[in-house]
């Protein structure tokens, strides 16, 4: 989470840490480099080589601080933890959020966290490890446990009493002020800009907001992300299984998640993982390779379709011309579909209820699709050729396997839904192969049919 910096952000693109470390005397370091903002800092630090950051934080380990931590990405966190001395990693995360703090703590080796857990006030100690008790991607470990809250008779003016209360530790950044029953339970909120507007004598009971979304400890960080986006929300309570109060959420940190999620669904419909600048040829490797090979099962499967027609190709070598087309114009139209269904899935358009509806809409599209570029081929195919019944195969196999194509599209990520597989990971494989398939079978089936 990125916290409040009097430092303006750097609109030069030019690598200033590499520049200092080939240029400057490294004892000036912390001179030239202090003037950039910590998420510009980050941004360039993680550019440098595994060498040139052992390099800086030898000679300037100062400007390692707990902003730059918790702006920097987790695999170059991971790579500087152990060059990084217990007791300042300490200090560093008794100055961050809550939630940045688990962040930074759970990419340390096992030895390590616990020399650092020994420098930590043991409230500190007992804040982060209660989060890290939950899984990782739920919001019992994103959240952040620093929050204000106040009983509904408070007045404005006992809040801001209470919060301008020498030796109160506020959060860096907060929107609301929870208003909570007896219990512990939220019953509302007041956002700081009714607090600052209002006087000091009305109760909170009387300008509080009873529309509240509380969210889970256990609810996945992706439908969390998905409930701010619906509801427009700055930040919401998080709540525990005895619907006290436990933490919040903040737009800043789901923004994070969004952007997160969003890029694990572009890699996965591609089949690989993100490399990270910490990654070596072999960890990309290890991460593409299983997918590959299951192309190649798939891509086994299409040839041998083609393998039972392989006379019908001997005798019409036009066959073997166009029946790639039929194929890839199917894959392309069912990638289409794949892609806005995984989407749709994702923001919650498509459901059980609108299912059938989107499968019909699919379906249709896709035969008027399936037309257009039949027709079109057929025409190619006609004055290549020369041959009315080859244009017909041609014709029909087209619209046959974009109708197919449309409805894998969809109907693939709505089954892998259903049995709990990850459509964004699982479907293009399942989807391409039928496309290939069909689009073979159908093809060169109709050119036995109707050719031979």
């Amino acid at each position: 989470m990125e916290k409040p910096n009097k430092i303006l952000p750097s609109k030069n693109s030019e690598n200033k840490i590499l520049l200092a470390l080939e240029l400057l005397d490294k004892n000036n370091l912390e001179d030239q480099l202090t003037s950039l903002h910590p998420a510009d800092f980050s941004d360039q630090f993680e550019q440098l080589t595994s060498e040139q950051r052992e390099s800086l934080i030898q000679s300037a380990p100062k400007l390692i601080s707990a902003d730059v931590l918790a702006e920097l990405e987790d695999e170059i966190v991971e790579d500087i933890l152990p060059l990084l001395p217990s007791r300042k990693l300490a200090s560093a995360i008794t100055e961050l959020d809550n939630d940045d703090a688990t962040q930074i703590i759970e990419e340390m080796e096992e030895a390590q966290r616990e020399e650092v857990f020994k420098a930590l006030e043991p409230y500190e100690r007992a804040t982060i490890e209660a989060s890290l008790r939950f899984d990782e991607e739920t919001i019992g470990r994103l959240m952040q446990r620093e929050f204000v809250a106040a009983p509904p008779f408070w007045t404005v003016g006992d809040t801001i009493d209470h919060m301008r209360e020498d030796g109160r530790e506020l959060p860096d950044l907060f929107f609301n002020i929870w208003v909570i029953d007896t219990h512990f339970m939220p019953i509302g909120y007041v956002p700081l800009s009714t607090i600052m507007k209002s006087s000091r004598d009305v109760s909170l009971n009387d300008i509080m907001n009873r529309s509240i979304v509380k969210i889970t400890q256990s609810m996945d960080q992706e439908e969390a992300a998905y409930l701010f986006e619906k509801y427009n929300l700055i930040s919401a309570p998080v709540v525990d299984d005895d619907e006290r109060l436990a933490g919040i959420m903040t737009v800043d940190d789901i923004i994070e998640i969004i952007q997160n999620e969003n890029k694990e669904d572009i890699l996965a419909l591609a089949g690989v993982s993100e490399a990270s600048l910490t990654d070596t040829a072999v960890d990309i490797v290890k991460a593409r390779a299983p997918w590959l090979f299951i192309n190649l099962a798939t891509s086994i499967l299409a040839s041998i379709v083609i393998a039972q027609f392989d006379y019908a190709i001997t005798q019409i070598v036009a066959l073997a011309i166009l029946m790639p087309i039929v194929a890839s114009m199917g894959g392309n139209a069912g990638t289409q579909a794949l892609t806005v269904a995984v989407r749709n899935l994702t923001e919650k358009d498509l459901t059980s209820q609108t299912a059938w509806r989107s499968v019909q809409r699919e379906a249709i599209a896709a035969m008027i699709i399936g037309f257009i570029f039949a027709f079109s081929l057929a025409l190619i195919s006609y004055i290549w050729f020369q041959d009315l019944k080859l244009s017909v195969v041609a014709f029909v196999a087209m619209i046959i396997n974009h109708i197919f194509a449309g409805l894998a599209g969809i109907l693939v990520p709505l089954g892998l839904k259903k049995f709990g597989a990850d459509p964004a990971v699982s479907s293009s494989v399942f989807v391409t192969t039928v496309t290939d398939i069909i689009g073979f079978f159908v093809f060169l089936g109709l050119a036995v049919f109707i050719l031979l």
